[in-house]
């Protein structure tokens, strides 16, 4: 057998630093896998709080929230949803599960789930519920009949958004309509309030959330009206950054999603199998060959009586063929690859879809540098390429040296030209970073090459200056208003990119800013709806 593991030695090893979240995947699952029915790239977007912050967990709860409960009942979760589990990575902080279908990531106090394509994400509401209550012990009440669950853990916010589907005749269960999807969440919980942003004839997005210390819908109620959808003057396609103040510690929880279409199409050919299969291949004997030149000058510095027992003919060590380590492998003096050599050296997994060349993609198309090693040493990306072509991939990624947390970002890609659509969420804060979002955004537009995008930032309104408020705090609250004006400047000269529309927006408690961009030399006409108002 032919050792194919990276040495832990070898510094494009994701495994080589120590400290790094552990990884699990489902072979069972990920073996099996084949993107050419998956045409709805824009996703359904669901994040669950049971508390405020982890440290704000309320009494009776497991001290580690929802991250006590088991993978193998988020899989049975799942299964309602109509989606796959590929591998789940680890960490103190939050675990990540890559999907067959987007994302999903569990925190101690709150749950994101992010599904395209005809998955029935409300579908598996009910259930989140009660496993919240049953196996993570969140206060809950008696189950809601309609929902068919027999408990259900009281959630702090709800929060479900997504942009207006491509082809929505496609869609399932409660996802047929937002109207639907408003009535199937109205079932859930009282007093709910549902958005569309944007234009009614045009891309659009939608929002439903509910007020702090969300009410559940009691199990006998009566038929009520429906909550209406309240319609904001937006644009089409985006980016959201939301960002949620964690009291406890100070910190705030931002989440920046960019969601672009009319990718360009001779760029998004990196994320076909074919494509990538070919610059794994390239990169791979790249990489032997230098192996192999490092090893013979390290052999040609070793005194003559250690030769004795080695094979210089071009196998390295004389060793157990059952344990050949092809990072040692030695070839002709001349260091060139016969063609029997490149057939044997090659891995089967650089030739077929899954994790090993989603990290080769994740690394050709500049995604690993968005978030660097060299700032985010700990850093884990899980990545997934299918067949014959589509690239998911989750990052966990620690907070430097004396910062607490860790935090998130995925993407999502479907590269075919009559749906391409690329998606880019993450919670790292800006301030961690170094980069204002601006930059953060130029550089992921800049990965995908969309004809058009767009941006909405979501975020806890700042403090307000009160009668009282010392001469301290309003100099405080002063430069973080002025921080945020000069932020909000920077957004409208995305490089490359023309800011088509913006607009801001209170919605109990945040504040909704959403910005569409169009390229310059955008001359692709007017966007494919699909899905019409509400």
């Amino acid at each position: 057998m032919v050792n194919t593991d990276i040495p832990k030695h070898y510094t494009a090893s994701p495994s080589s630093f120590s400290g790094t979240p552990h990884l699990t995947i489902n072979r069972e699952v990920a073996d099996d896998l084949d993107s050419t029915n998956v045409f709805e790239g824009p996703e359904k977007l669901l994040e669950v709080w049971f508390s405020a912050s982890p440290a704000s967990l309320p009494a009776g709860t497991a001290s580690v929230g929802l991250k006590a409960v088991a993978a193998d009942e988020w899989k049975e979760m799942l299964d309602l949803v109509n989606c796959k589990v590929l591998s789940i990575v680890e960490s103190e902080h939050v675990d990540a599960y890559l999907l067959s279908e987007s994302s999903m990531f569990v925190f101690p106090h709150k749950l994101i789930l992010k599904t395209c394509g005809t998955t029935t994400l409300l579908s598996g509401l009910p259930r989140i519920l009660e496993i919240a209550a049953l196996s993570a012990g969140f206060p809950h009440l008696a189950g809601n009949t309609v929902a068919s669950i027999a408990t259900a853990a009281t959630p702090y916010r709800v929060f479900y958004s997504r942009k207006n589907f491509l082809f929505p005749d496609l869609q399932r269960g409660p996802h047929r309509s937002w109207r639907d999807e408003v009535k199937s969440l109205d079932k859930l919980f009282l007093g709910g309030s549902a958005y569309m942003i944007g234009k009614m004839n045009g891309e659009h997005w939608y929002l439903y959330l509910t007020e702090p210390n969300t009410i559940l819908t009691p199990p006998a109620t009566p038929d009520r009206m429906e909550t209406g959808t309240k319609i904001l003057e937006l644009p089409a396609s985006n980016v959201t950054t939301r960002c949620h103040t964690d009291d406890s510690n100070g910190e705030s929880d931002e989440t920046l999603e960019i969601l672009m279409t009319d990718l360009e199409v001779e760029n998004a050919k990196q994320f076909y199998l074919d494509d990538a299969s070919a610059v794994a291949e390239g990169r791979y004997f790249q990489r032997a060959h230098k192996a192999r030149k490092a090893e013979q000058m390290h052999l040609s510095t070793i005194n003559e009586s250690r030769l004795e027992g080695l094979d210089l003919d071009g196998c390295g060590y004389t060793q157990n063929e059952d344990a050949l380590d092809i990072f040692s492998y030695a070839s002709a003096e001349s260091g060139e690859l016969t063609p029997s050599e490149e057939e044997e050296l090659l891995p089967p997994e650089l030739t077929t879809e899954g994790h090993a060349l989603g990290t080769v993609v994740s690394e050709c198309s500049g995604l690993a540098d968005v978030y660097s090693a060299g700032k985010y040493p700990d850093a884990r990306i899980d990545a997934y390429l299918f067949k014959p072509c589509g690239f998911s991939a989750n990052g966990v990624i620690p907070a430097p040296q004396a910062e607490n947390g860790t935090h998130y970002f995925t993407v999502h890609v479907t590269p075919e030209p009559h749906c391409s659509y690329a998606s880019f969420e993450t919670n790292v804060p800006s301030r961690q970073t170094g980069k204002e979002t601006a930059e953060v955004v130029e550089q992921v537009v800049d990965i995908f090459k969309p004809g058009r995008f767009s941006v909405t930032l979501f975020e806890a309104k700042p403090a307000e200056i009160v009668d009282d408020s010392d001469a301290a705090t309003i100099a405080s609250i002063k430069a973080v208003r002025r921080q945020a004006a000069k932020k909000s400047a920077r957004m409208e000269a995305i490089r490359g990119y023309r800011r088509v529309d913006r607009i801001v927006h209170d919605l109990e408690g945040y504040e909704l800013v959403f910005r569409y961009y169009e390229r310059w030399d955008w001359e692709g006409g007017a966007p494919r709806l699909g899905e019409i108002g509400y």
